[in-house]
């Protein structure tokens, strides 16, 4: 990989592009240590270390919500908008059609995408600025105020920077923009959550356990994430104008891990978003009201009952995995796809029975999938429970997922294009 990045950075085109690349990745990193004023920086520690919804949220915000900074909604309107895109094309038929126009449709979703992530990022600011405000970090202040409407506009406009600043690297950078920002975000705390364990006592004992389960993490992630079932398709011959096509063979490629990382996140909120609203009626004076928002406060949290946490979450991983696949892959689409240019699985007749197989096998490697997610979302809790001290390196299964898909897609551009250019002097 070192050698291919030596490589590259030679050819002048490639080197404008990382340059680029890091340029716009430097500018992100000096934004998110820009914060909104009257913050209470105490009392906002407090709050993360206590909120694993706003640690999810900090995830996709590459650190800037823990500081409460300008960009502190990050990319998580933009990301909640593409998911809800996403889903909405399997149940809305005329964007379903939409996105299988080719480029225009993508073009047109996109544009749709962009124009539901500015309400969602004023509704986000709106949530995140009330949370600040019952917790003490930020001045209490009515919606219609001066200090609420400018936090808000700062929320949404930093959202809206960062949005543009992925499609910049997308367009003129190397690899795929809001990813790389998420990626730099998750590499950029990796330090910070490390020094406290590290320069404390017996930290090269406790931190060195990690690296090496990190190491195996890293390598199943790689291992999994480009694990697939290749489906032979076999084409019949066609009749085009006066030209006849000999019939041949492709591959339908079926990966384990279709959903990606958005089973995690899914998960994730479902746990967190109860035992946020808990927290509001922990002080009720109807004492029924106050013992389940209690029981919910202390159960559904990653800190104080890990095996039941680590239970649930595991469940909601594997459930959610399943729910987004369903999604993602059409089996019936996909055969009559095929009924309709020819094409049939060897052994299997067109139609139906086309639709049943693939349901089949999808399902099974979907299993697969399912249960290395959910082993990788519960994974830092078995860890920081069976090491003590870890606790704040909770570089989990949404962080590695990230990271290492990342890389492995921008190390397969970056060779794409130097093969590209290898044989631009025989094209010529």
């Amino acid at each position: 990989m070192i050698d291919s990045l030596v490589t590259a950075f030679r050819a002048p085109d490639i080197r404008r592009k990382i340059l680029f690349t890091l340029g716009i990745l430097f500018i992100f990193r000096v934004l998110t240590n820009v914060p909104v004023p009257n913050v209470n920086q105490t009392q906002l520690a407090n709050l993360f270390n206590s909120n694993q919804l706003l640690g999810l949220l900090d995830l996709f915000s590459g650190g800037g919500l823990a500081t409460a900074s300008i960009i502190g909604m990050g990319v998580n309107p933009y990301i909640n908008a593409s998911i809800i895109m996403q889903l909405m094309q399997g149940v809305v038929p005329s964007l379903g059609e939409l996105a299988r126009e080719g480029e225009y449709g993508r073009n047109k979703i996109n544009q749709y995408t962009r124009l539901l992530t500015v309400p969602l990022a004023f509704a986000q600011g709106y949530g995140f600025s009330l949370i600040l405000q019952r917790a003490g970090v930020l001045p209490a202040a009515p919606f219609f105020s001066f200090q609420t409407l400018s936090l808000l506009m700062s929320f949404t406009a930093g959202t809206i920077l960062l949005m543009w600043l992925g499609e910049l690297i997308s367009e003129r950078g190397l690899g795929n923009g809001i990813s790389f920002i998420i990626f730099a975000g998750i590499v950029g705390r990796i330090p910070h959550q490390a020094a406290p364990v590290a320069t404390g006592p017996d930290g090269l004992l406790r931190i060195l356990p990690f690296i090496l389960i990190s190491i195996v993490v890293i390598a199943g992630v790689v291992f999994i994430n480009e694990g697939q079932r290749r489906i032979p398709v076999q084409y019949a011959s066609r009749v085009r104008g006066r030209r006849m096509y000999q019939g041949q063979t492709q591959y339908l490629p079926l990966k384990v891990t279709m959903a990606g990382v958005i089973p995690i996140i899914f998960a994730l909120s479902i746990l967190a978003f109860p035992a946020q609203i808990a927290l509001y009626f922990t002080t009720s004076s109807i004492g029924w009201v106050k013992s389940v928002a209690e029981f919910i406060s202390q159960n559904l949290n990653g800190q104080n009952n890990i095996p039941a946490y680590g239970a649930l979450y595991f469940i909601l991983v594997v459930f959610f995995t399943y729910f987004y696949t369903a999604f993602q892959f059409r089996p019936d689409q996909t055969a009559d796809y095929l009924r309709k240019n020819g094409g049939f699985i060897p052994g299997i007749r067109p139609g139906r029975p086309t639709e049943q197989f693939l349901s089949r096998v999808t399902n099974r490697i979907t299993l697969g999938g399912a249960l290395f997610l959910a082993g990788l979302a519960v994974l830092p809790l078995i860890v920081s429970a069976a090491i003590p001290g870890t606790a704040n390196l909770r570089l989990g299964g949404t962080s590695m997922l990230i990271v290492v898909s990342v890389v492995v897609e921008t190390m397969k551009q970056l060779e794409a294009q130097m093969l590209m250019r290898h044989y631009e002097g025989f094209i010529r």
